[in-house]
């Protein structure tokens, strides 16, 4: 957590955790595929709706490590977990789902995943069930 990030309690600023999770999806996505070679392809994810849970008080010099997870995907949508941990400790300081789209850049219109990002998907897939959101309302 950067020193910035703290509120005026001494802990990590509610609009932060969003930051610190954006970035959690910026490592997660050159393994599926997603990174630069994706937007050379035209392609770009836009998220269409987050949910987080705040579980622990994180406070200011606390080391935070991140796991992330694909729960669950279709040929257009793409559904993610993000679970940030203190790192060295472990325990657990909040969570975030994101419901990703695949979107044409040109147009600005949702397309489909190419084949090959849809079988990373596959090969990253946990099986892990959703909290809050899902593919489909």
């Amino acid at each position: 957590m950067l020193p910035g990030w703290v509120d005026h309690y001494g802990h990590m600023n509610l609009a932060y955790y969003l930051v610190a999770f954006d970035l959690a999806t910026d490592a997660l996505w050159p393994s599926l595929g997603l990174g630069p070679e994706f937007r050379d392809r035209g392609l770009g994810t836009f998220a269409a709706e987050s949910w987080q849970a705040y579980n622990r008080e994180v406070t200011q010099g606390a080391p935070l490590a991140f796991d992330s997870a694909v729960l669950d995907y279709d040929s257009k949508r793409l559904l993610c977990r993000h679970t940030m941990l203190h790192a060295t400790e472990g325990w657990q300081a909040a969570e975030n789902e994101v419901l990703y789209l695949c979107v044409d850049l040109a147009a600005r219109r949702v397309g489909t995943w190419p084949e090959d990002v849809l079988a990373r998907f596959a090969a990253h897939a946990t099986g892990g069930a959703a909290k809050r959101l899902a593919l489909k309302r």
